[in-house]
Order: structure tokens, then C-alpha cells, then sequence
């Protein structure tokens, strides 16, 4: 079972300092935290997703990094059902 990092702007930088530290980390970012520009943080071993809507609200879908997958509300509780959550939000 894989951790799941939900990222928010708040307490986000901690969340993805520790998800760097983490070989089989995930990461959610969610609500303000779409704003971080992730991979300054974890590089390119993390599996980073975005949540669609807050992306979209936000006016960021074009500006994502092409390897972050969009994921709607159902995705994310699929996410979260299926790992461990470490929650920064």
C-alpha cells in the first residue's frame, strides 16, 4: 500500500518535502495546492495527480506538467480508499 499525499497550499510544502523523502509516494493536489509547482519539490519519481475541478476553477488545465494526470471526485476516492492517506490539507 502506497502513501497518498493530499496537498493543499497551506500546509503543502511540508506534505511535498516528505512525499520527496517517500519511494512509493503519491500525490493529490487539491484546492489552492494545484498552484504548486510540484516537481521543484519531489522531481520525477512521484506520481503527482490534480484534481480536475480545482484546476479548472483555478484556470490552470493548460498550465499542468504533462506527466500529472487530472482525476475527478470518484478517482480521488478510489485513490484514497486504496492507500494510505497522509493528509496536508
Amino acid at each position: 500500500m502506497a502513501n497518498l499525499y493530499l496537498i493543499n497550499k497551506t500546509y503543502g510544502e511540508n506534505g511535498l518535502n516528505l512525499a520527496k523523502l517517500d519511494a512509493d509516494a503519491k500525490v493529490v493536489l487539491i484546492q489552492d495546492g494545484v498552484y504548486f509547482n510540484v516537481r521543484r519539490f519531489v522531481g520525477s519519481k512521484v506520481k503527482v495527480y490534480v484534481l480536475q475541478n480545482d484546476a479548472e476553477k483555478r484556470g490552470l488545465i493548460d498550465r499542468l506538467h504533462e506527466d500529472m494526470e487530472l482525476i475527478d471526485y470518484g478517482q480521488l476516492v478510489d485513490l484514497i480508499i486504496q492507500n494510505k492517506v497522509i493528509n496536508f490539507a
